[in-house]
């Protein structure tokens, strides 16, 4: 485990003596190969009980011979640009088994609920032999929808008594979710919660699946009693049993990878332009104009990429 967290280091290093180094460990996966885990993000409201989620089915899936991976990614401070990384306190029972490896890691600014190298990070941990890659994000936002070129399946975790009408709002991750789980279904919040997960059903019922031939079932689960975990585990697996009838779990991950190069064009294009010495020093100045309106954001884009030069974008 020491060597694939140090191989996971040195791909997020953002150290420009660090990125050839990261290259050749990628090369080198590319040329060996590697076993295709299944790839599950679960998303969900601040509060919903994620990681308990992720605990216990976690230990279930360890209990079952499988092994499994926890990425749990933890949002960095806008100010400091640090993060608390504190996931492997909230997942003690799971964090000392041998069949698991948990790896919180700060999202570095990067929106879409993960990383800058999350998948990078997966393609080592499938090299490692993991079965199963939970991806923990870090809430619930319109961004967060950029996950859906990272996995295969995504888990929209939702509670009772936080605002059931806003989480019902937010069309566009609820339109992704291929499995809905209301949490906390226990004690006194057990009937709240089997309503809010009829409401939900209905809901998912009126929108267009992200998967064809799918209906996203609607579970009400208790990480904390290990109710209902089971039962959304073989959801799962009759989910990636559909996409592997279908034919869609290959189309569906040529399609992802596509998606995370183009992002990675995106922000290596912005790297660019930030390395320029023609234009390092006339970046402040063009953010001061952006922000205090003289220059619309769309002009000061095509002020910089005129200012690029030839060479900068050669290299």
């Amino acid at each position: 485990m020491s060597a694939l967290a140090q191989s996971i280091t040195l791909i997020e290093s953002t150290a420009p003596s660090h990125r050839l180094c990261a290259r050749k460990v990628l090369e080198g996966l590319a040329e060996h190969g590697r076993k295709r885990a299944r790839l599950v993000a679960i998303s969900g409201v601040p509060g919903a009980g994620k990681s308990s989620l992720i605990e216990t089915l976690g230990n279930q899936l360890c209990d079952n011979g499988l092994r499994v991976a926890v990425l749990a990614v933890d949002p960095s401070s806008s100010r400091s640009g640090g993060s608390i990384l504190g996931d492997k306190t909230r997942m003690e029972t799971l964090s000392i088994r041998p069949e698991c490896f948990i790896r919180p890691s700060p999202t570095g600014g990067a929106l879409g609920g993960v990383t800058r190298r999350a998948r990078e990070t997966v393609m080592i941990c499938e090299a490692a032999g993991f079965d199963v890659i939970l991806i923990e994000t870090v809430g619930v936002g319109q961004s967060e929808i950029a996950v859906r070129s990272l996995v295969d399946c995504f888990i929209l975790l939702l509670i009772t008594g936080a605002g059931d009408d806003l989480q019902g709002i937010k069309k566009g991750i609820v339109e992704i979710a291929d499995i809905v789980l209301i949490n906390k279904a226990d004690g006194d919040n057990q009937v709240a919660a089997e309503t809010t997960r009829l409401e939900f059903e209905g809901v998912m019922h009126m929108l267009s699946p992200s998967t064809e031939g799918w209906s996203p079932p609607v579970l009400a689960v208790s990480a904390h009693e290990d109710r209902g975990i089971a039962e959304t585990w073989r959801a799962v697996e009759a989910y990636f049993e559909h996409l592997e009838i279908s034919s869609q779990l290959l189309s569906r991950r040529r399609q992802n990878n596509l998606n995370w190069y183009r992002s990675h064009v995106a922000e290596e294009l912005y790297a660019r332009f930030l390395q320029d010495p023609g234009i390092a020093g006339e970046i402040a100045h063009i953010e001061l104009a952006v922000l205090d309106g003289s220059l619309e954001p769309s002009l000061a884009v095509d002020t910089l990429y005129e200012k690029l030069s030839p060479i900068s974008l050669s290299n």
